[in-house]
């Protein structure tokens, strides 16, 4: 009984690490959000240069 006891302290205190460890991520994400530059053409760099429509051959 007192494993079961001790297993659940130890899974309980893995979470509140993982959740603490998320939140720091989130914190950190947010603040490089914040001091990026923007973008000065407003396209999308992933998409740059695909137009609609189907695509030309490569070949």
């Amino acid at each position: 009984m007192a494993s079961e006891t001790f297993k659940k302290r130890q899974k309980e205190m893995a979470r509140q690490t993982r959740q603490k460890e998320k939140a720091l991520r989130r914190l950190q994400r947010r603040e490089e959000k914040a001091t990026a530059e923007p973008r000065t053409d407003g396209e999308d760099p992933d998409i740059a240069g695909i137009r609609p429509g189907p695509q030309p051959k490569l070949d």
